[in-house]
């Protein structure tokens, strides 16, 4: 029978295999890991100097508590909703092995340990842990506590992707699916609202009762220990420990029960999809309010996707969700902008991104009705007028709460204007990023990339995303000069100016995107197809 001390060397060494192996491929991949990595380490550099800064100051526990639970909360969502985490050794791949779940979840759990992600994270606890720790014993603490923060941390991860991986795979549970996406939008949230406490200065008063009550919470409680232990609370540091290493058993033990089922459970969705397909095909009439012809099947393809495919609809839900709990938020908290209501159209622009990805093999039957240019052009046009189905009244209903709560209608205007110049750049850019930089979106599992992809999807969605801000900047420059100026009587214009110029750059993007599109078919068929 195989051990963990058998196994663990193993899956380290497929770990950095697959790692290897992927960024080999391409020199373009290999840059953006090494540009994600350097990114990454210097914005973890940073934190870590601040950290060290905070040594001695009376708040330091408050601020290294609230930020271990947020991190924690991090690596509970962000690996079910970016496509920029751990790619490798999903545990679907490794049902037909002889191999036992418990010896696999201590080999799992050790390759996991390899990644941006963790040093990140090692970066941040030894920083919060240098913070708080006075003394021999609280260095001692600190040692401990470090390793079972960062263990937990991976294992929570590890085992919230497990339990979500039928989900995401498994036709009868899409709904499931779509709420978890659901979760995850507004756990992405509650992280970025928790950091923006944090940084607030002078504001750390109010958050002792939370620290208070985040000392008692793993993994944070393991922070905590260092500080009790600082303090001579040697009882409490022991208890704070203890509580740690029990979160981090009760993780292992449910990520191990995860992998017997994923092991040992047949999968039912392939029985779910028969039994589905023995009926009749209802008609919506979605078909009769599309244009004929090819852009009106296009467009209903692209909606059918949307509806049926348990991740795009989980990718959308996400997306909805986020562009409007951005917005409302602030607003709430009396920290909201009129301007924060782009997050709708910039959120939703962001599905424009990897078209062709979302077909998966299936796009070379796509490919096959694309022959030239103009046919290319229809099929991304069609693509286009399917998100905008969707994205045009929602962002309008979006940038209409928002400006209501905010209570500065004279904006909304320019809101608009903004929005629609946003939208189109982003429709423009993911374009021509579906056909420059394609990747697979795997079918089974909870991945959203393929292995070895995660450099193509960074540079394909941030560098797009990058690209749209500075195609927007024209119209930015207006709104900030008109407002410099005074010419607030004429801010009405922004509402066609952002009109017009949302379209010609869509325009232009869309016309951009269609030779590339046709001259690469078998370079981006063999991307897609590769999960």
């Amino acid at each position: 029978m195989t051990t963990t001390a058998q196994l663990t060397p193993v899956m380290v060494r497929l770990k950095l295999s697959l790692l290897r192996n992927g960024l080999r491929q391409s020199g373009g991949r290999r840059a953006a890991y090494i540009v994600s990595m350097v990114f990454a380490l210097l914005f973890a550099a940073l934190q870590l100097l601040g950290l060290l800064l905070l040594r001695g100051h009376e708040h330091a526990p408050t601020v290294v508590l609230l930020l271990t639970l947020v991190l924690a909360l991090g690596w509970a969502v962000m690996p079910l909703f970016f496509p920029s985490g751990d790619e490798t050794l999903d545990p679907t791949r490794l049902v037909m092995l002889p191999l036992r779940p418990r010896p696999l979840v201590g080999a799992l759990l050790a390759a996991s340990l390899v990644g941006i992600g963790p040093l990140f994270t090692l970066c941040l606890v030894l920083g919060s842990v240098i913070a708080v720790a006075h003394g021999a014993a609280a260095a001692v603490v600190g040692v401990v506590a470090a390793v079972l923060t960062i263990l937990v941390c991976v294992a929570l991860a590890r085992a919230v992707a497990a339990a979500n991986t039928r989900l995401l795979t498994s036709r009868k549970g899409r709904d499931l699916a779509v709420l978890s996406g659901l979760i995850v939008a507004v756990g992405a949230q509650a992280v970025n609202f928790g950091a923006q406490r944090l940084g607030r200065a002078g504001g750390l008063e109010p958050l002792e009762p939370y620290a208070d009550v985040a000392r008692w919470i793993p993994p944070a409680s393991s922070i905590a220990a260092v500080d009790s232990a600082a303090d001579g609370a040697y009882l409490d540091a022991v208890a704070q420990l203890a509580l740690s290493v029990v979160a981090l058993a009760a993780l292992l033990w449910w990520w191990q029960r995860s992998l017997t089922r994923l092991m040992t459970m047949p999968d039912g969705s392939t029985l779910a999809a028969a039994d589905e397909s023995t009926g009749k095909e209802r008609s919506t009439g979605l078909s009769r309010l599309l244009p004929a012809g090819r852009t009106g099947t296009a467009m209903e393809r692209t909606l059918r996707y949307v509806w049926r495919d348990p991740k795009t609809k989980a990718a959308w839900v996400t997306s909805l969700a986020i562009g409007l709990i951005v917005p409302v938020f602030n607003a709430l908290q009396g920290t909201g902008s009129v301007y924060f209501a782009c997050f709708a159209a910039g959120m939703l622009g962001v599905q424009m991104y990897n078209q062709f990805g979302q077909d998966t093999s299936a796009f070379w039957m796509v490919a096959m009705t694309i022959s030239s240019p103009r046919d290319a052009y229809l099929e991304l046009r069609a693509r286009a007028l399917a998100l905008l189905v969707v994205t045009l009244p929602y962002a309008t209903l979006v940038t209409l709460l928002t400006t209501g709560l905010v209570g500065d209608w004279g904006a909304l205007p320019e809101a608009f204007g903004l929005s629609f110049a946003l939208l189109g750049a982003m429709l423009a850019t993911g374009a021509w990023a579906s056909a420059r930089y394609p990747y697979s979106i795997p079918q089974e599992g909870h991945k959203n990339v393929a292995p070895g992809q995660s450099g193509l999807a960074f540079i394909s969605i941030m560098g797009g995303m990058v690209a749209a801000a500075v195609i927007c900047a024209p119209v930015i420059a207006l709104t900030i000069w008109m407002h410099v100026s005074g010419a607030h009587d004429q801010l009405w214009l922004l509402l066609p100016i952002g009109i017009a110029y949302g379209w010609l750059v869509t325009f232009g993007g869309l016309r951009l995107a269609a030779p590339r599109t046709a001259n690469r078919l078998p370079e981006i068929l063999g991307a897609v197809s590769k999960g």
